[in-house]
């Protein structure tokens, strides 16, 4: 049983990861503002994801505290640059 569920986190980890390059390449390439926005938004929850990932293979807590300060700071992040595009200022 916990070898499938090993396989389970490495094939979720690549999935993951796979995706975190889609939307890498939708910032990169992105028609318009609101695109990338979405893309970087995305890519934040990704990473989160990848590393409660990290967490539960190693077993080690730490990475869900890295992942719940990258919840933080991106929310912050993505409500000021939207804030930002809308209105033209940032505060």
């Amino acid at each position: 049983m916990e070898n499938v569920i090993s396989i389970a986190l490495n094939i979720s980890l690549a999935i993951h990861l796979i995706l975190i390059a889609v939307c890498v390449w939708r910032v990169w390439q992105g028609e318009n503002h609101v695109d990338r926005i979405i893309g970087l938004d995305m890519n934040a929850t990704l990473i989160m994801a990848v590393l409660v990932l990290i967490a539960l293979t190693t077993m080690n807590p730490v990475y869900l505290d890295i992942a719940l300060g990258l919840a933080a700071l991106g929310f912050i992040g993505i409500v000021a640059l939207a804030r930002y595009i809308a209105d033209h200022r940032m505060f």
